[in-house]
């Protein structure tokens, strides 16, 4: 008898940032929960294109199960990760973390927490633009950007 491709397969997803780490924990863990594929990557989380995690996005099917050891192997920030849930989420897959149990779309506490994920995500872009000009205006009051650091800040405000 040959197993369903949509029939709850689950899937892992494991990455680090640099060459000079071994995905070799996360394997581990991953494989001890039951993911039968485990995409992998050696990709900054800061990089908004990456491959692997692309790829699994691309496959996701109905009943599918993703797992990651913890959610910032997936995701850098609150918006990222909501976005890429979301997009699970929509294919009919559910998410999980093992560090973060609240991180479970397969159970109501787990829907509810990406739900104020996504919150979190809409405000958290006006969050960072105002640290950052709250800390360029204390850099500017004690006298610590450079006339190279102005123009630049200039050109940032003129660009939007």
């Amino acid at each position: 008898m040959t197993e369903s491709l949509t029939e709850n397969r689950r899937l892992g997803y494991a990455r680090v940032s640099t060459y000079g780490q071994t995905l070799d924990a996360q394997l581990e863990r991953l494989r001890a929960v039951g993911c039968t594929k485990i995409y992998r990557e050696k990709a900054s989380g800061a990089q908004s294109e990456r491959r692997e995690l692309k790829s699994l996005l691309k496959a996701l099917a109905p009943g599918d199960v993703v797992t990651v050891t913890r959610i910032d192997r997936l995701a850098r920030s609150t918006f990222d990760l909501f976005a890429i849930v979301k997009k699970m989420v929509d294919a009919g897959a559910q998410f999980r973390s093992l560090a973060e149990p609240w991180a479970d779309t397969s159970n109501s506490t787990g829907r509810l927490m990406i739900a104020v994920l996504g919150g979190l995500a809409d405000v958290e872009p006006d969050l960072i633009r105002t640290r950052t000009a709250e800390g360029r205006e204390r850099a500017r009051a004690r006298g610590q950007l450079t006339p190279s650091q102005r123009r630049e800040a200039r050109g940032w405000r003129a660009a939007g």
